[in-house]
């Protein structure tokens, strides 16, 4: 619109202006394919990262992108249109397979399709689990704590209430030394549970002391939480191995499932986590790379033409 201003014309002509004649959409290449995949065979490199984001209307698209691209010209590799293993195998194959062959690491979250696809494509790869989504599975056990504690007192708070009510008395809310009710309590702690203890401000040291006193097992979901962080701080991928099993073998004891379901996650993904403990590669380029397509989507508006968006971002980062 900014252009279009300039050259007293309106920005919807000048946009159909570009999209039809100057751009070179109409002789692109990879057209006919386009709302199923793009292939950049070219830009393989010895490091890879693949991921899902969301292009249009919740549908999802799998971006295989190179690290050393660094976000900039020659970063795509593939946009497949779907997650499913099998057709992201069948359009990565088209790729040659001596430059499929050179690929020798490629970060992921813990989707099992996308391992899949992976191996099946870059058989000569290590496979890296993104330390993110690893430690996230484990804060989310933690959170789910604190939501099912929140939910209680939520309850046990109408119940009061409505017990008051019948009685023909005001219900008096019960307030902590810190000014917060229980449920209060709950929700504003979501944030402290994140931290590392001694990151804590003052207000959440005391509200951290007043959420543990209460709900004693949330306090050792804390402590387990900050454990498995601490085992990322290691450089040796035997003595990770080490002590995530000693940390799966401290939750048989632990009764918050949701715990118990992370560990066996964690189990199931073993050998691709340790895989992090030889470079420390993350999936963060690929994070970077999505937040730019959706500030590039959030500048146009949304997506009104997949192929030509598509188009755009190939002139932008391929």
């Amino acid at each position: 619109s900014n252009i279009a201003s300039y050259y007293y014309v309106k920005a919807k002509t000048l946009n159909r202006s570009y999209k039809k004649y100057t751009s070179g959409f109409k002789e692109w290449d990879q057209k006919t394919h386009a709302e199923d995949y793009l292939l950049y065979p070219e830009n393989v490199t010895e490091k890879l990262s693949i991921d899902e984001l969301a292009l249009s209307q919740g549908e999802l698209y799998t971006f295989v992108t190179s690290k050393e691209a660094k976000g900039k010209k020659k970063t795509i590799v593939a946009v497949i249109n779907g997650t499913e293993s099998n057709k992201i195998t069948e359009v990565l194959n088209k790729i040659p397979q001596e430059k499929r062959n050179s690929v020798k690491e490629i970060t992921m979250d813990m989707a099992r399709n996308m391992e899949s696809a992976a191996r099946n494509s870059f058989p000569q790869s290590k496979l890296v689990t993104d330390r993110f989504h690893v430690v996230r599975l484990v804060l989310d056990a933690l959170q789910h704590l604190r939501i099912q504690y929140r939910w209680e007192a939520i309850e046990q708070e109408n119940e009061a209430i409505e017990k008051a009510k019948k009685e023909g008395r005001k219900y008096d809310f019960q307030v902590l030394s810190n000014g917060d009710t229980l449920k209060q309590l709950l929700a504003r702690s979501r944030y402290l549970l994140y931290k590392f203890e001694e990151k804590w401000t003052i207000s959440q040291q005391r509200r951290a002391a007043l959420l543990f006193d209460k709900f004693p097992l949330l306090k050792k979901a804390y402590n387990i939480t900050t454990k498995f962080r601490y085992i990322y701080e290691e450089n040796n991928a035997q003595e990770a191995h080490k002590r995530i099993c000693e940390w799966i073998n401290d939750l048989k004891n632990f009764e918050v499932d949701t715990f118990n379901t992370a560990a066996k996650s964690i189990e199931y993904n073993m050998e691709n986590i340790l895989n992090f403990f030889t470079n420390r590669s993350t999936n963060a380029h690929a994070e970077s790379f999505n937040s730019k397509i959706k500030q590039f989507r959030a500048n146009q508006r949304g997506v009104r033409d997949i192929k030509f968006f598509l188009f755009r971002l190939e002139k932008l980062f391929s």
